[in-house]
């Protein structure tokens, strides 16, 4: 028995560890096109816009203190103090339109979100904007009073147009803040802050462009926002989730938040001129937050090829067991040069997934692939299991097997338990099938003949 069953594990294992090489290969290669495709969106971003979140309207004025310091010696010199103050709004009503359009580099594809936002906001009359002294005696002086918007990628910037207490404003580029540097400002005369006790009111409307996700700051005390779009995979990835959503497969969506100051401060942090959440200087401690929607593509080739390839050796061992069980149950002598062909077959299957995929998508490429693998191994296993009706049911057996991959590779949440489900299903099948197989007597007996090819 010893002599004739070692050897012949021995060598499957060394075919089986061939094949887990040959599957690693095909990994690094799954890997190595994720960052082509990656390298293809990163240009995208480069030469349209990259991310964007929006912030504004916001109010600021540059000011500066000055004061007279008397020294020792009784000369005097002047210090100065430079400061900004900041009026966020009152009320913050943004709608936003969202249309998704597909650019390529090479072979790859990038969607770029082409938005249209109308942003109205009311401010109320306050301190917020009317310097203090900080010294007695000091002397104030302010720049005229600025209406920014700010955005992560002005390059992304393809109309902009602004009114503050109903009067046009021509917007130029950048902000003069010394935190929110890119967007857009427009200079108001200081009368259009002061004449007006009941507030002001700023109406914009914005269109851009961006890339994989947007994102909207809410600065007001109370603030409202409504997006739509033709992109039925949102990821509503941001602090806060939306109070109503509306998802329709092969439509769009539509998501409305409505938050207030008790649930969100932006609006204060902006006034102390903190950082956006996600920027490098950011902490989470002390960051501006906004609503964040990230459109996903929700079958990405290269992931599922990547998820399906580490079921790989799994689909070898299980073949490997499909084949040792009609070579015991049937008394027949199958090469070990058989058993790795049948593997690689398997193994290719994935090199097929990952080079079609990229060409007819990842459904097709599957469908394509798993197809004119099973009929390879249907067509070999009726030669090397000695006839066509042991051949079929080993291809049916293959054949389900991936059907069963291609399930666990559209469920997330549930994968691992009906994978395990699945394993454990396998092996009681195997158990049953060989229960009452005397495996002393199988392996001692080695004057088992080889099977006599099939005429074609």
């Amino acid at each position: 028995m010893k002599n004739t069953l070692l050897p012949k594990l021995l060598t499957l294992a060394a075919a089986t560890a061939l094949l887990a090489i040959f599957l690693h290969m095909i990994q690094g290669i799954i890997s190595e096109r994720q960052h082509y495709r990656q390298e293809a969106l990163n240009s995208v971003s480069q030469s349209v816009a990259g991310a964007q979140t929006l912030l504004g309207p916001v109010l600021h004025m540059s000011c500066t203190e000055s004061w007279d310091k008397r020294l020792k010696d009784g000369a005097s010199s002047e210090e100065k103090r430079e400061f900004i103050l900041t009026s966020t709004p009152q009320t913050l009503h943004v709608q936003s339109q969202v249309t998704t359009e597909a650019r390529s580099r090479s072979i790859y594809q990038a969607k770029v979100l082409s938005t249209k936002a109308l942003l109205k906001a009311s401010f109320e009359p306050g301190d917020t904007l009317k310097p203090k002294n900080t010294v007695i005696g000091s002397r104030l002086q302010c720049g005229a009073p600025i209406l920014m918007l700010a955005l992560d990628d002005p390059r992304g910037i393809r109309h902009v147009s602004a009114q503050f207490n109903g009067q046009d404003y021509k917007l130029k580029a950048g902000t003069l803040h010394p935190t929110y540097k890119r967007g857009m400002h427009a200079a108001l005369p200081p009368a259009a802050v002061t004449a007006s006790e009941k507030g002001w009111s700023a109406d914009l409307t914005v269109e851009f462009v961006g890339t994989q996700q947007l994102g909207i700051v809410p600065l007001g005390e109370t603030t409202s926002i409504k997006m739509s779009s033709n992109w039925p995979h949102p990821s509503f990835t941001g602090r806060f989730a939306p109070s109503e959503r509306n998802i329709s497969p092969g439509q769009g969506f539509t998501a409305e938040w409505r938050l207030n100051a008790v649930a969100t401060n932006a609006g204060e942090l902006v006034s102390q001129a903190k950082p956006l959440c996600g920027q490098q200087e950011a902490s989470e401690k002390d960051c501006a937050e906004s609503v964040q929607v990230a459109f996903i593509e929700p079958v990405n080739a290269y992931s599922l090829s990547d998820r399906a390839s580490k079921y790989g050796l799994l689909f070898v061992v299980l073949t490997f067991v499909a084949v040792g069980l009609f070579e015991v149950m049937k008394k027949l002598r199958v090469h070990p040069v058989q058993y790795l062909l049948a593997g690689a077959a398997i193994c290719t299957f994935f090199l097929l997934l990952v080079s079609l995929s990229e060409h007819i998508g990842f459904a097709r490429a599957y469908a394509a692939g798993a197809s004119a693998t099973v009929l390879l191994l249907t067509y070999y296993a009726s030669y090397m299991l000695g006839g066509k009706l042991r051949g079929l049911p080993f291809g049916a057996g293959i054949a389900l097997i991936y059907a069963f991959m291609y399930v666990l590779l559209q469920l997330e949440q549930t994968a691992l338990v009906m994978g395990s489900v699945m394993l454990f299903i396998a092996l009681a099948i195997v158990m049953t099938l060989t229960r009452k197989i005397n495996w002393y007597e199988q392996f001692a007996n080695k004057s088992t003949p080889a099977v006599a090819p099939e005429a074609a």
